[in-house]
């Protein structure tokens, strides 16, 4: 790979608003989890996540897209929760997004939570 990690995200996060434009028509989103190796891991949410599409999605919108618009050979890998797609121990991530990343999971556990308080 001719890009570093950090340029890519960089390069991903930009384009991500436009190339989220498709997926949230359909009631989705798109979230950037990281890159390795010039592997850029995404995780579909809302009526996306577990869609029987999401697959189809990944492959012939997100990584399509972002292939064309930052590198042809990019790869693109849904984090679904089964081990072939899953985020790799170490990766990059700009350091506010994984400040922003774990305050919102954070915030969405205390949600569950709270209905038992």
């Amino acid at each position: 790979m001719i890009f570093s990690d950090e340029d890519i995200y960089k390069a991903v996060k930009h384009y991500l608003p436009q190339v989220n434009e498709y997926v949230k028509s359909h009631g989705g989103a798109i979230k950037l989890l990281g890159v390795k190796d010039g592997t850029v891991y995404i995780e579909l949410t809302g009526s996306c996540h577990g869609c029987s599409m999401s697959l189809m999605t990944t492959k012939m919108v997100v990584q399509k897209q972002l292939r064309e618009l930052i590198y042809p050979e990019l790869l693109v890998i849904n984090v679904d929760g089964t081990e072939q797609n899953r985020l790799p121990e170490e990766y990059y991530i700009d350091k506010q997004d994984e400040i922003e990343l774990n305050k919102s999971t954070k915030d969405k556990l205390f949600d569950k939570i709270k209905k038992f308080l």
